[in-house]
């Protein structure tokens, strides 16, 4: 794939069976011309658009508003519009931004000459329309009616219903209300024409409105400073989340700033949005004939050209810019291998490996690792012999798969997805580029529901238990999804790879905490993302979410530093996700400034209600409801609180499937009892797979007991509980817990350092029923000597909790039900089983101790026994 490909295209592109570098293929689809008799409406594609099959990159200039004609038009007369759109096409636009309804004729010149509008609707949006009736009858009409004169014609590309709410009128009315405003005013669009794309033009003091029925996201930009504007758009690009996003204005004053100042910002502000994934620019403006009110304005000039339509410097740095968008040169082209691990992946290999064919980079291979597949994964390989296919002669699991791409890979860069993915052409410019330019370690994207899954796929989508990436910032994940995911070669090498023990899922997550340990950080691509096809049926579901709970329980094992007494999985980051983690109980938190007058309004999201949902876990089904409902038999009123306590948890997923975000055009009459169905059994699921890994218990391995055992226990009357190491020259308490921790991981014992919250050093878990946690403390002493302290103190597991608790509640049920009196006797077995953990987290004590002893020794610490004086 690195040498060279065949480009067949009659427009204007080598003739046909002509071999070209793959190096020439992107400038030359780049400079395709576009067909401009094709009827073909522009359709959203993940993060960009696509027109009749291709990608369309809106590269655009504000057109007006003008003074009126004698026909009444806010519009130049029509000798005028056919010289503007020669100057257009000069400059390489495909796209004008209006702020009148242009006629139909109008529009058809725009399509004969390959121009696309982006039309604003314009309406008295600087009164407090919500409160107002007759103002808010008349936006819906005037959108309504925008609509319907534009309805079908090729050469719209979008509608904005609204451009630029003023931010003291949106806190007048309430963001929420607002908000719900703009979706009815999308609404009434797509009644008169379904197909219409819809935005609405929004600005930093207004960043807080988050309608839901837009298409896009279509921000006015004025900021003149290169790295504010550039962490101006890493924070929109999440505020867009999976949505393309636009810049509908950017421009520079000439009169203030200089023409030569002007050309230059414009520059970069362009190279800038399209290298951080933007689906199209919109720069302001084209001319500086520009009216407002119907009044000329002539204290600003943002034009590229003057009033006379001559052009000024930024008119031929912006034309160079579009010529170069949307994928502007790389620094170098790293080499990078795409590796596929699959495993019974027929179904969707062969779109997964067709897409792998047409990538826009030009230095890459693509490895196929089949895990000992029994379906027709062999067969499909066999078709693309450009594809290096690895086979293992039997299932190794997913990390070990990788593995095997991993140290078969040339490439400086290695990528990954999955056999049920769908690669966008794009994919690895982007996260090659976001790789390069942010200092990360790793880059990850999106994984978007392919426009031709099913409703079912739609509903698990929304649902619990899907690939999700986690941010810390705007720039720096914490966790991205291992269908997606790009490493440097030599940091996945450093780490020696993925841990075979993820033979399922959490390999990435284990990668990506590993990397973060190391000092390394991950970066995200808002623009490298890939399509995922999710599972088609319950069961395929259900089986998938049993595999994370398999895969969770091992990552405890390994940080069980990132897990909660439950063993949930504790997130530094906010989860980006199509499901909703919990249920939205609060509003979000806007910060407008003094007075309202802030000029980027924020918005704050309260995490949703993780608490809410604890009441579909399993655990509460077991441990409430369940008890409840059976001591109901004994205790009549008790079946009252059982059933409520039920139906709070069908509420809850009810209430969660109902503020599901299911995709435009796949909600069916069942999609959401579906995800309430879904909602309930997920968690039970995931969680039994979890407890049934903790069941089988959180043992250090039998080499490492066996070496701790072998030590001789002298003075088993000392107590266990705290120790004292005297040391003359003194001894850093960091170092000895250093030493610690390196030494219970090289022996495979489990635990669990402080994270900075805790009030302890290290919790050690070295059984199935105990822990202990180890705190330490230095004292220094008048002749100059330190002592080292450490207290040890012991707990129960959880699973010795839960053992506990479960036989106490089985033993009062069959006590209550049977209402024999000499079965309360059976109570006593309950001291005897606590004796026995308490035994159990005593022998664990003596272990450590001596543990501890020998750490001593090897940094020459003498042991003080006795009591102290």
């Amino acid at each position: 794939m690195a040498d060279a490909l065949v480009i067949a295209n009659a427009d204007g592109l080598p003739p046909e069976g002509t071999v070209v570098p793959v190096r020439v293929r992107l400038v030359a689809r780049l400079m395709a011309p576009v067909s401009h008799t094709s009827r073909a409406r522009v359709t959203v594609d993940g993060k960009f658009f696509r027109v009749d099959g291709r990608k369309f990159h809106p590269k655009g200039v504000t057109y007006g508003p003008f003074a009126r004609g004698a026909d009444g038009e806010p519009f130049p007369p029509r000798e005028r519009v056919l010289e503007d759109l020669a100057l257009l096409r000069e400059l390489g636009a495909n796209l004008v931004r209006v702020y009148h309804i242009p006629s139909r004729p109008l529009l058809d010149l725009f399509h004969e000459h390959g121009i696309k509008a982006l039309i604003d609707v314009p309406w008295n949006k600087h009164l407090c329309f919500l409160d107002s009736p007759a103002a808010r009858g008349a936006a819906l009409e005037r959108v309504r009616a925008a609509a319907r004169a534009c309805r079908s014609h090729p050469a719209v590309f979008a509608l904005s219903v609204v451009n630029e709410i003023p931010a003291d009128i949106v806190r007048w009315s309430g963001a929420a209300a607002v908000a719900d405003f703009l979706d009815e005013l999308v609404a009434i669009a797509r009644a008169e024409d379904p197909e219409l794309l819809c935005t609405f033009g929004n600005f930093p003091p207004t960043e807080f409105l988050r309608p839901r029925a837009v298409d896009f996201f279509c921000f006015n930009v004025y900021l003149h400073e290169r790295r504010a504007y550039e962490n101006y758009l890493a924070r929109l690009q999440m505020l867009a989340d999976t949505k393309p996003l636009i810049l509908g204005e950017f421009g520079i004053d000439t009169l203030r700033e200089g023409e030569g100042r002007q050309a230059e910002i414009l520059a970069w502000k362009i190279e800038s949005a399209f290298r951080h994934g933007c689906a199209g620019t919109v720069v302001f403006a084209f001319t500086d004939d520009w009216h407002k009110d119907d009044r000329p304005v002539t204290d600003w000039a943002f034009g590229l050209t003057t009033a006379a339509r001559v052009r000024k410097p930024a008119f031929e740095a912006v034309r160079r810019q579009y010529a170069a968008a949307p994928c502007f040169p790389l620094p170098a082209v790293p080499r990078v291998s795409v590796v596929v691990a699959s495993y019974n992946g027929a179904a969707t290999l062969r779109t997964c490996l067709q897409s792998l064919e047409h990538l826009n980079y030009p230095d890459y291979e693509v490895i196929l690792v089949d895990d000992g597949s029994t379906d027709g994964t062999r067969e499909i390989a066999a078709v693309y012999p450009q594809v290096r296919t690895l086979r293992h002669d039997r299932n190794e699991g997913l990390s070990v798969a990788r593995n095997t791409g991993l140290y078969a890979a040339t490439g400086e860069i290695v990528a990954f997805t999955d056999s049920d993915c769908r690669a966008d052409e794009d994919w690895l410019y982007y996260l090659v580029s976001d790789l390069m330019h942010a200092g990360c370690a790793g880059m990850g994207g999106h994984n978007f529901l392919p426009p031709d899954d099913s409703a079912v796929a739609a509903a698990v989508m929304v649902s619990p238990g899907g690939p999700a990436h986690v941010m810390l910032t705007d720039r720096v994940a914490e966790h991205v999804p291992g269908c997606n995911m790009a490493f440097y070669r030599w940091a996945l090498i450093e780490l020696g790879g993925f841990d075979p023990v993820f033979r399922k899922a959490g390999d990435d997550v284990d990668l990506c905490w590993r990397l973060q340990q190391r000092g390394y950080r991950i970066g995200f691509s808002p623009g490298g993302f890939v399509w995922h096809y999710r599972r088609n049926t319950i069961q395929a579901y259900l089986k998938q979410q049993a595999g994370y709970g398999d895969a969770e329980a091992l990552l405890e094992r390994r940080h069980p530093e990132n897990f909660n007494r439950f063993g949930g999985s504790i997130w530094h980051g906010r989860i980006y996700s199509p499901a909703k983690i919990g249920v939205e109980t609060s509003r979000p938190i806007i910060y407008h400034g003094l007075f309202g007058t802030g000029f980027f309004q924020s918005i704050y999201n309260p995490d949703p209600g993780l608490t809410l949902m604890v009441v579909s876990s399993l655990e509460y089904h077991v441990l409430v409801t369940l008890p409840l409902l059976v001591l109901a038999s004994v205790v009549p009123y008790v079946g009252t609180v059982g059933v409520a306590s039920l139906l709070l948890s069908l509420g809850m997923c009810v209430a969660a499937a109902w503020q599901a975000d299911l995709p435009r055009g796949r909600r069916r009459m069942w999609s959401r009892p579906l995800v309430a169905l879904l909602f309930l059994l997920q968690p039970v699921v995931r969680g039994g797979a979890r407890h049934r890994n903790h069941l089988r218990g959180q043992q250090t391995p039998l080499s490492a007991r066996e070496t701790l055992d072998s030590l001789t226990l002298e003075d088993r009357a000392e107590s266990l509980e705290q120790l004292r190491y005297w040391s003359e020259a003194g001894v850093d308490r960091t170092v000895f817990l250093r030493r610690v921790l390196e030494r219970l991981d090289e022996r495979g014992w489990q635990n669990k350092p402080d994270g900075g919250w805790n009030n302890y050093d290290v919790e050690i878990y070295g059984s199935r029923w105990a822990r202990l946690e180890l705190v330490t403390a230095c004292e220094y002493l008048e002749n100059g000597t330190q002592v080292l302290r450490c207290r040890l103190r012991g707990h129960w597991s959880f699973v010795a909790r839960a053992v506990f608790c479960s036989l106490a509640g089985l033993l009062l049920i069959v006590i209550g039900v049977s209402g024999i009196w000499w079965l309360w006797t059976l109570l006593l077995v309950l001291p005897l089983v606590a004796w026995r953990l308490n035994l159990a987290q005593r022998d664990l004590s003596r272990l450590i101790v001596t543990f501890l002893d020998e750490r001593a020794k090897e940094l020459s610490l003498v042991k003080l026994r006795g009591e102290r004086k």
